[in-house]
């Protein structure tokens, strides 16, 4: 038998877990500071209704390259925008804006409608930053950013042509073990919806790049999850990465390196992939 808690259980094998998202905060509200002060940063853009559809949108010096959209994890049911404003430096170092949504969390909302609040989050910010888009997710919001890929979401035409690249960083691509946790008394995921918000069961777009990225030390559940979406959406343009020495929480602090191998890939030429 699976012990499927504990596949999930990311902080429980990461030492010091417990310590890190107030260092997370700390370094990302003196990020936000120093880019306000700057004049490069618009906090807390409403882009829906609800009470948590808020952006915080930075802007490198001079015109943008294009976009880089990234959704924080949490498992659908913690944390915000406000943990991750530092993740910026890497693409913003790069030439490109960069932003990050909140959403609505369990058990507040269905994941399905969180992954609605994340194509309504893509297409208000594509009004406002011109270029080409890169969506990139960590963990849940690897799942999220992996759903933009899939043909059942319906982005915007106009938006969804500009996708050229998805980025999906420890993501949970089969959500169906999820209806076996403890965790699932906040998610209130049926069979029926782990099915349907399921990347790896789903067909992707044409035309957009994916790159599944994990850490090689994470917990084997994220391994299987990284292969499992790279097997199911093989084609040209479809990538997986076992990034050495990361584990589920250090991996995707990359975004924030511009000369990571992380930064690297997201902004990699389309050309340069072919």
């Amino acid at each position: 038998m699976i012990d499927w808690d504990d596949a999930f259980d990311n902080s429980g094998h990461v030492a010091g877990s417990d310590r890190l998202p107030a260092r997370w905060a700390d370094a990302a509200a003196a990020f936000r500071a120093d880019a306000e002060s700057a004049g490069r940063a618009e906090i807390d853009l409403a882009y829906g209704p609800g009470e948590r559809n808020r952006v915080d949108l930075f802007h490198p010096p001079g015109e943008p390259a294009g976009l880089v959209v990234f959704v924080h994890g949490g498992y659908w049911h913690k944390l915000d925008k406000s943990f991750w404003s530092q993740l910026a430096a890497g693409p913003l170092a790069a030439g490109w804006a960069f932003a990050i949504p909140s959403y609505t969390l369990a058990p507040n909302a269905r994941i399905a409608e969180i992954t609605g609040e994340i194509r309504t989050a893509i297409e208000f910010l594509a009004e406002r930053v011109a270029g080409p888009l890169r969506l990139a997710g960590h963990s849940a919001g690897g799942h999220l950013v992996s759903r933009m890929a899939c043909d059942d979401v319906g982005l915007a035409p106009g938006v969804r042509t500009r996708v050229e690249k998805i980025v999906s960083i420890s993501g949970v691509h089969d959500l169906r073990p999820l209806t076996l946790t403890r965790m699932n008394e906040i998610l209130r995921l049926d069979e029926t919806e782990a099915a349907a918000e399921s990347p790896a069961l789903k067909r992707p777009v044409d035309g957009v790049d994916i790159a599944v990225w994990v850490g090689a030390a994470e917990r084997p559940e994220f391994l299987r999850q990284t292969r499992l979406l790279a097997e199911r959406w093989q084609r040209p343009g479809v990538s997986d990465h076992y990034e050495p020495g990361k584990h589920h929480f250090s991996v995707v602090e990359g975004l924030a390196d511009s000369t990571s191998p992380l930064v690297a890939e997201l902004l990699r030429e389309r050309e340069a992939r072919r």
